[in-house]
């Protein structure tokens, strides 16, 4: 398995969590704002997720997280895909389009437009 860069934002999350757990985080509550309790109980839904001692790091880690939660569907594509994921698995389990997965997929070189 290739080692995919960790964008900047999810970072903090891999620190605490690992890639998996990440992953999981993100796809449950990406997109929006979440408040996290510097001591979490057992029905939080964070906590249920992630378990309490995880979910109280990342409260501690709380400063060096955006403001929302990010989605970083590109980074869990190329994750996925990484794994041996198909192209139709990704976009299921992403809830976005085929289309918009291979988009993500195609290196970096592919989708720059040529200025000359």
């Amino acid at each position: 398995m290739t080692e995919i860069p960790v964008p900047a934002n999810v970072e903090p999350y891999v620190r605490v969590l690992g890639i998996d757990l990440t992953i999981a985080f993100l796809t449950e509550f990406g997109g929006a704002e979440l408040y996290l309790a510097r001591m979490p109980q057992g029905r939080s839904r964070v906590a249920r997720l992630v378990g309490r001692d995880k979910a109280a790091a990342l409260a501690e880690a709380a400063e060096r997280l955006p403001r929302r939660v990010p989605l970083a569907k590109r980074w869990i594509a190329e994750v996925y895909w990484s794994k041996g994921l198909s192209t139709a698995e990704i976009a299921r389990r992403l809830r976005s389009t085929d289309v918009s997965v291979r988009g993500w997929l195609k290196p970096a070189k592919e989708r720059q437009l040529d200025l000359f």
